[in-house]
């Protein structure tokens, strides 16, 4: 494609052309779930962002190794070293193990990314898998940039050069988020090995030169995307939380890796580092903090189709906060819903020759992802295409299937009814309501307006909406 793919990196705040390390293979790595709960929406925001960066990747004509990491031992209550294990905690709580607990949330983050048409990534790698080169990468550091307190090893952040270069200042809000740990040197340090207290057993715990225990939440994605993408990589991603303490000290434990091989300076691991910005909800439901949240299975339980809410966040720019409402993601749906339509109709049309090509459609649709991802931008593009009569059906259908492989909206698999998912709560099935619907045509048809009148209230009290200026055929929604 011509136009060239400029991305914004968080180490340079600043907008830079894209020049793959090996563009047959455009490496990225992104930090996956901690698996002691349901994800919630805003979690999946940052998965549908990779996502769209990884199909982009593909549209520009690049090969993709992506890895996603699957969290399941390390992860603390807090982002720092104090509290306990996320996974032992939820393991307590539900009286399983942790084992189980693990395995139960991952298959659910999954079925969510199949939900959302996420594509799967080369390699989910599961942080357990990778406690030997844990526990090798810390050997490596450990003389030289690592101290140990009773609690642990511990990263002496003023061994590597320009910490805190990501978040932007080693002072700024990410600080006010550790808790102080006694002895620590700096109050940024960061636990490498967390030891298990005297007389206490943890599930997951391991045999190391710094006592049993387990590994710090940090190390992990360094050791893993070291051990598939070597170092340097292309691409890491993340929301925009992990900018503060989780990524730059992932990138102090590359420093003082490549130390040890004389790498360039200013390694990081990663050329890029890319952050999504929140899903606000002002109800306050999109913490797991505060007990009840909003999920996925949320959405679909109240009628939203899972592909509603990916063009819901492919409506904003990825770096733009969200406010989640029910008001904006029903938008979407019936954004969706009309998109689904003008596809149902250009594959019933006659075909006929095209009056001039597609091409300035494509072009505009490439400005537009290949300016940072600007989906925003991209929409109305395909609003046109489809919409644009000079064109033939065919060609038309061509287009928007070539736009929808970075989109992912399924436009030429879904349709009206597909979109049609039943409230949990809903007191009418959908045999019910296409069986009143039939009987209110044969009212209107013999002009017993009453009858029809009275059928639509008798639908509207089931909670059904019916739609009768839809241009494709009577719709309804519940």
């Amino acid at each position: 494609m011509n136009a060239p793919l400029r991305l914004y990196n968080s180490l340079t705040r600043s907008i830079e052309d894209f020049r793959p390390i090996d563009p047959a293979e455009v490496r990225i790595y992104t930090c996956g779930p901690t698996v002691y709960n349901y994800q919630h929406i805003g979690n999946m925001r940052a998965f549908l962002f990779a996502d769209t960066l990884g199909r982009v990747m593909r549209w520009k004509g690049y090969g993709l190794r992506h890895i996603i990491n699957i969290t399941d031992v390390g992860h603390l209550t807090s982002d720092a070293d104090a509290g306990d294990d996320k996974m032992e905690k939820a393991a307590r709580a539900q009286q399983k193990s942790i084992w189980d607990v693990a395995a139960h949330y991952t298959a659910a983050f999954k079925h969510d990314v199949e939900r959302l048409n996420i594509t799967p990534p080369a390699k989910w790698t599961v942080a357990t898998d990778y406690v030997p080169q844990m526990i090798a990468f810390a050997e490596t550091i450990a003389d030289k940039h690592c101290y140990r307190l009773d609690s642990g090893l511990y990263f002496d952040v003023s061994t590597v050069p320009d910490y805190g270069r990501l978040a932007r200042a080693a002072t700024d809000a990410g600080e006010s988020r550790i808790d102080p740990i006694d002895g620590k040197r700096n109050p940024q340090d960061f636990a490498i090995w967390r030891s298990s207290p005297p007389g206490e057993q943890r599930q997951m715990e391991w045999d190391s030169p710094w006592g049993r225990g387990a590994p710090g939440w940090h190390l992990e994605c360094s050791v893993m995307s070291l051990a598939e993408l070597g170092h340097p990589f292309d691409v890491h991603t993340g929301g925009i939380d992990h900018r503060e303490i989780h990524h730059p000290n992932e990138i102090a434990q590359n420093q003082a890796r490549c130390a040890c091989t004389d790498a360039e300076p200013g390694f990081t691991g990663a050329k890029l580092w890319m952050h999504n910005n929140f899903l606000v909800d002002r109800g306050g439901k999109m913490s797991k903090s505060a007990g009840e949240f909003l999920r996925l299975q949320t959405l679909v339980d109240r009628g939203i189709h899972p592909l509603s809410y990916r063009l819901m966040c492919l409506s904003a720019h990825y770096r733009s906060e969200l406010e989640f409402t029910w008001e904006s993601v029903i938008a979407a749906q019936t954004r969706l819903k009309r998109l689904v339509q003008a596809v149902e109709k250009l594959r019933a049309a006659p075909d006929k020759p095209s009056r001039g090509t597609a091409d300035r459609y494509s072009e505009a649709f490439d400005a537009a992802i290949s300016d940072d991802l600007n989906t925003p931008r991209a929409l109305p593009v395909l609003d046109e295409l489809l919409a644009d009569k000079a064109l033939s059906p065919a060609d038309r259908l061509t287009m928007a299937a070539a736009f929808d492989r970075v989109l992912g909206l399924e436009l030429a698999a879904i349709t009206r009814a597909d979109l049609r998912l039943r409230p949990a709560d809903a007191g009418i099935d959908e045999a019910a309501i296409e069986a009143k619907l039939a009987e209110r045509r044969e009212a209107r048809a013999a002009k017993d307006f009453a009858r029809s009148d009275a059928l639509r209230d008798e639908l509207a009290a089931a909670g059904v909406e019916v739609m009768d200026g839809d241009p494709l055929g009577w719709d309804w929604r519940l």
